[in-house]
């Protein structure tokens, strides 16, 4: 069963284990999300989020989003994106990026990422919906779809 957690106060269990595998893969962001914790930055303002993901029980991964100020108009950035290799293809990370997307659709209309992490990280984020864009400090954007019915907001 995967369900997905709010963090507020402390990073969970397992989190140290994370950032050592990210390491050890040459993936930065988990020591960036450390390092950024202890100094206070929690994902906690208006337009961020942090989520961790659980698989049966076990963390398997972590998401964030926090505003985006380089884009020109009101945006939000998923950033601190990391799955376990041991929990990847398992829809661990499909769903955590469907929770931050949903999230920030709902108060911008535009998302950005930046998928230099790895060269998978690409190709996940534009099978997400994302598609390539280095017209700002990012490598993909998504525009949110306006409907008929549906008011821009700003």
């Amino acid at each position: 069963m995967l369900q997905l957690v709010r963090l507020f106060d402390e990073l969970p269990d397992g989190f140290d284990d994370l950032v050592a595998e990210a390491s050890g893969e040459g993936v930065r962001n988990m020591a960036l999300l450390a390092d950024g914790w202890r100094s206070g930055a929690r994902f906690q303002d208006d337009g961020e989020a942090i989520l961790a993901a659980f698989l049966v029980g076990e963390l398997a991964g972590i998401g964030a989003m926090s505003v985006e100020p380089a884009a020109s108009e009101s945006a939000r950035r998923l950033r601190r994106f990391y799955v376990r290799p041991a929990m990847r293809r398992r829809g661990v990370a499909t769903a955590l990026a469907s929770a931050l997307i949903h999230e920030g659709f709902d108060s911008v209309g535009l998302l950005t990422v930046n998928a230099r992490a790895s060269e998978a990280a690409g190709l996940f984020w534009e099978a997400q919906g994302f598609v390539a864009d280095t017209s700002g400090p990012w490598t993909h954007v998504m525009r949110r779809d306006v409907g008929p019915g549906d008011v821009e907001r700003p």
